[in-house]
């Protein structure tokens, strides 16, 4: 059976998905068809943590997923902006978990993630797939990835 690490940017999945479908990700579909290709031995989803109940109960959901969940605290800069980036995080996890599985699954549309497809894929031999919303996830980690799949159709969590 295929061992498969799953990464989840979860800013990205839900800025991208709301911005092109208006609607959420589905995190239970994405289990669900992951787990029918192999087992997901590894599970992480990256989020940023604001502190309000609604996004806790959204962490939970996660974790009862199979989910381990890592928040990085929301931090308001003085000029209004917001940092919240997990891409070290992701790269670092990805990176120890390819020599362990068969299969990396990463979540996310973000193209500064290509060089770390790249190099799991020529050092490690495994299969690197992008779950990605069309039209908003970088052309380059697409090229990058064994796989594309795209995020639409039963992977989105309609209201």
């Amino acid at each position: 059976m295929k061992k498969i690490a799953l990464f989840a940017d979860v800013q990205n999945l839900y800025y991208t998905v709301r911005q092109a479908h208006g609607c959420h990700f589905n995190y239970a579909a994405l289990w669900a068809e992951l787990s029918r290709e192999g087992e997901i031995v590894e599970a992480v989803a990256y989020a940023i943590d604001r502190g309000d109940a609604k996004q806790q109960q959204f962490q939970q959901i996660l974790r009862n997923l199979g989910f381990q969940v890592r928040l990085k605290p929301y931090i308001q800069r003085s000029d209004g902006s917001a940092k919240g980036d997990w891409d070290v995080g992701i790269t670092l996890d990805v990176v120890d978990a390819a020599s362990r599985v068969d299969q990396v699954v990463l979540a996310s549309g973000d193209g500064d993630f290509d060089l770390l497809l790249d190099r799991v894929i020529q050092r490690h031999g495994v299969e690197a797939v992008v779950y990605g919303v069309p039209g908003l996830t970088a052309m380059s980690l697409i090229r990058a990835a064994s796989r594309f799949q795209p995020i639409e159709g039963r992977l989105l969590l309609r209201h």
